[in-house]
């Protein structure tokens, strides 16, 4: 798609960028047919390539209105439309810069302001913990659009306490502690039991996805700026990798070399953080020839089916897709993707569902219902978000897939 840029983005890092991901568009629409928004919403300004028209018209000198920015907020940042585009249009960095420029020159409603500030101030602070465990108190009280925001407590089980030659980091997350302590642990469990030590900086905190994804570039980076530095002696001393076990932060740190690649300071160590992150599920090829003696046939069976949701930050973000289902059902578990629609987003992004939870409310339905198809004893899925977000909609338990192999571990411990 030619592009000219206007004359005070040709020398911005922002307007080379975009110009040069502009030129890679062939306006084919392949995109608009595995668009989430644009199924429920029928506008092609809410769908990528309507999207990317109004993006190109920002940076060839129009200007942006409210509703430019109401089209670009409406984008779930799901990227399915890059696992579409025949071009490799890269459509999530995109939409990161079109966003910025288009809040730097449109004002937000007042009560928008302090919605988006609560969020990325308040998701990644250390008070997030005691006001989540406020919550928990008094779940029962809360209205449902609360209460839904709101998981009951959560026992955590056992930190391994055994040491091994083989360490790896792993990031706790910001939400994922309060909201589902179990997950880490469960993580830290499953890689004790194939000889691989957990270890968690302690000032490594938010991944930057909060920020970033809501237009505080500045934020966001400083974010991931402190867990580099939080990480880096732990890279030297040699881990192995930096674990994710929540794809929406995983697929953020894999794109620490991109966002800071013109940080003469970080670059170099951005990059290298970028390669050395892995999914907890990429490590699974590994891992089952070490478990599989240990996990017992009847005990995998006896969980049941499993209906398996592939977060789109995990087949989408990170392009991998089919591994935690091969490698689950070679350990003993039935475990399925939905039949229809396994490709779109459950509507929770992060944020979105804060947002625009008429959209986001409608994804999920969306995708409970194909789900149950499978009949499921157990939900799994790989990000917290989407784990809380589903367990919104369901009385059937919605966990981390690495939860559900961690209690077949545990019972053959007991």
């Amino acid at each position: 798609m030619q592009t000219k840029l206007a004359p005070q983005y040709q020398q911005t890092a922002e307007g080379r960028e975009a110009e040069a991901i502009l030129r890679n568009c062939v306006h084919c629409g392949f995109c608009t047919a595995t668009c989430p928004t644009y199924q429920l919403l029928g506008d092609e300004l809410d769908g990528p390539r309507g999207r990317i028209y109004l993006i190109k018209q920002v940076f060839e000198g129009a200007t942006p209105t409210r509703k430019t920015q109401l089209h670009l907020d409406r984008c779930l940042t799901c990227r399915n439309c890059e696992s579409t585009c025949p071009s490799g249009v890269q459509y999530g960095h995109l939409i990161d810069i079109g966003r910025k420029v288009v809040d730097e020159q449109v004002p937000r409603p007042l009560m928008e302001k302090v919605v988006r500030t609560a969020l990325k101030e308040g998701l990644p602070s250390p008070l997030f913990g005691p006001a989540m465990k406020m919550g928990q108190l008094v779940r029962e009280l809360l209205p449902d659009t609360l209460k839904s925001k709101v998981p009951p407590k959560q026992d955590a089980g056992a930190w391994p306490t055994r040491t091994h030659a083989r360490k790896v980091l792993m990031l706790a997350g910001c939400v994922q502690p309060a909201m589902s302590p179990n997950i880490n642990s469960a993580t830290a469990r499953v890689l004790d039991a194939a000889g691989i030590q957990t270890v968690v900086a302690a000032k490594a905190g938010c991944c930057g996805a909060v920020r970033f994804h809501l237009n505080d570039h500045p934020g966001g980076t400083a974010d991931m700026r402190a867990n580099i530095d939080a990480w880096w002696p732990h890279v030297e001393a040699g881990a192995e990798a930096i674990v994710m076990n929540a794809s929406g932060c995983g697929v953020m740190v894999k794109d620490y070399g991109h966002v800071l690649k013109d940080d003469p300071a970080y670059a170099a160590k951005a990059a290298r953080i970028s390669a050395l992150t892995r999914d907890l599920s990429e490590l699974l090829p590994a891992l089952v020839p070490v478990l599989k003696p240990k996990v017992a046939a009847r005990l995998s069976a006896k969980v049941g089916q499993v209906a398996f949701h592939p977060p789109c930050t995990l087949q989408h973000g990170q392009k991998l897709k089919g591994g935690v289902e091969q490698h689950m059902a070679e350990l003993g578990f039935s475990i399925q993707t939905a039949r229809c629609e396994p490709h779109l987003c459950c509507g929770s992004a992060g944020t979105y569902s804060v947002l625009n939870p008429t959209i986001a409310y409608q994804l999920r339905d969306r995708k409970l219902g194909h789900l149950a198809e499978l009949q499921p004893q157990v939900i799994a899925s790989a990000n917290i978000g989407c784990i809380t977000h589903l367990q919104s909609g369901t009385s059937t338990p919605v966990r981390h897939w690495v939860e559900v192999l961690d209690d077949v571990l545990q019972a053959v411990v007991s």
